[in-house]
């Protein structure tokens, strides 16, 4: 401890401790930060002010059943406005990933409340005959139920931001896929030619799927907006005034401003974290779509000049320190980077989800540190996918269509005209003299150059109802 520093005694039930004088957060914070310096990183603001808004709630809540009076109410609820606004933040000292399921950071929030609310009240910090952690702040309530449902409000409003990314990447999908319509290329399969493509088929394909991660997202956030407040330490209730247990949620909904519930069965949602392993699941396979979709802007964009050179990604920066002119494809590579450690995070969510025993789930915090990190990493991944890369793509649509020319693939356009076996030839002759297929079709004499002019339409290649009325215009 530094010289010419005050500090204050405090005491619990291990013993005594001296706390800096000027600290909002008392004893048991300051023996959670000793206990638990394992990131070295602060709670999540957003945890912070979830906590603050559910001590807000218990508080007015407390005064309408009679349980606080109105001189402790307002002090209480007043800093805890402090906290919601931003203040006191760094007041929260204690560790992410903790021990004891979140205790360190309800008893953190307690002590900076009624710490305040004393100074509010014209106490000193310390003196909690004025406001007490426990027997004020945390009255009617439980770690247990606590912390999990500040962790879900914090969850709610980090899902929001993050789909209306996704929403935005969706629309800038979308409009690529307009402006990418008239440019046939090759389209493969397990990395080989396969049969023509609309350039903006391919875009239009990864619009659908954030659609589908976004109505995702919508289901994610309906899992967690039941709340297990009121059911105290194991979901009976035990401490909680009846009334108290059937308002506060309700009161926590209209402060917060979100569609919150109570859990129907209190007991159920205090023991399984099913639904934090479901959210997860369902932000992993967003990373998922999100990687897969890189890897074919970071295949298609290859090149410059000795790859499928497709498309062209905005340059960012330079890419080597070594090779002059280099451009690397770094805004997908920083997304399939962020996409793994969500699929990480993912895992360790999974595991402590089923870790729970009997009554109680003790791993929260781990869950919330991967949790929050994932919705926040994949938030920031889209954000910069979208302003520092899809935004600016362009096609090289002439790279494009030579590339359908030269390949075989066009070939299976061919096959209801000649038959499964004689393309197959064609295919054949065709990679062995390096010949255009359709120059090959002309010299044996299958197809008339109008009639295959007709068939190798892009547009017949690559639209099925299309496709129907020139075989029969053809025929």
């Amino acid at each position: 401890m530094t010289e010419n520093r005050e500090y204050r005694i405090e005491h619990d039930s291990i013993g005594t401790k001296e706390v800096p004088a000027e600290a909002y957060y008392g004893i048991q914070t300051l023996r959670a930060y000793e206990n638990f310096y394992i990131t070295g990183l602060k709670m999540h603001p957003e945890l912070i002010n979830s906590v603050a808004q559910i001590k807000k709630a218990a508080a007015i809540t407390n005064f309408e059943v009679g349980e606080l009076d109105k001189k402790r109410t307002d002090a209480i609820v007043k800093a805890c406005d402090e906290i919601i606004s931003g203040k006191l933040h760094d007041q929260f000292i204690v560790d992410p990933i903790q021990g004891g399921a979140g205790t360190s950071l309800n008893m953190n929030a307690n002590e900076v409340i009624a710490n305040r609310a004393i100074e509010i009240l014209g106490g000193k910090k310390g003196d909690y005959t004025i406001v007490n952690p426990n027997d004020h702040v945390n009255f009617g309530q439980s770690t247990n139920d606590v912390f999990p449902s500040c962790g879900k409000m914090a969850a709610l409003k980090l899902l929001s931001n993050a789909q209306a990314q996704l929403i935005r990447l969706e629309e800038a999908l979308e409009q690529k896929s307009v402006e990418f319509d008239s440019v046939i290329k090759m389209g493969r399969t397990q990395l080989q030619d396969a049969v023509p493509i609309r350039l903006g088929q391919e875009f239009r394909a990864y619009s659908t799927a954030i659609r589908r991660d976004i109505r995702r997202f919508e289901n994610a956030k309906d899992e967690i907006k039941c709340l297990n407040l009121g059911g105290t330490a194991i979901g009976t209730g035990l401490n909680a005034d009846v009334q108290y247990l059937k308002r506060v949620v309700k009161n926590i909904s209209t402060l917060s401003g979100q569609d919150l519930v109570q859990s129907y069965d209190l007991i159920d949602a205090t023991q399984n974290l099913d639904s934090y392993a479901s959210v997860s699941g369902i932000v992993k396979t967003c990373a998922v779509n999100l990687s897969k979709m890189s890897n074919d802007l970071r295949l298609m964009s290859s090149g410059p000049r000795t790859g499928f050179g497709e498309i062209n990604l905005p340059a960012r920066q330079n890419g080597s320190s070594i090779m002059p002119g280099k451009i690397n494809p770094v805004i997908p590579e920083v997304v399939n980077q962020v996409a793994f450690n969500i699929i990480g995070n993912d895992m360790t969510i999974t595991m402590a989800a089923e870790a729970g025993q009997l009554e109680l789930n003790a791993f929260e915090p781990i869950i919330f540190y991967n949790l929050f990190q994932s919705i926040e990493t994949l938030t920031s991944a889209v954000k910069t996918l979208v302003d520092n890369c899809i935004t600016g793509i362009t096609a090289n649509e002439e790279r494009c269509r030579q590339m359908v020319d030269n390949s075989i693939g066009i070939i299976t356009a061919i096959c209801p005209y000649v038959g499964y076996e004689k393309a197959a030839d064609i295919a054949k002759e065709a990679l062995a003299t390096n010949k255009p297929v359709k120059q090959l079709i002309l010299e044996k004499g299958l197809l008339g150059e109008e009639q295959l002019n007709t068939i190798l339409d892009p547009y017949t290649m690559t639209e099925p109802g299309i496709l129907g009325k020139n075989i029969l215009a053809a025929r």
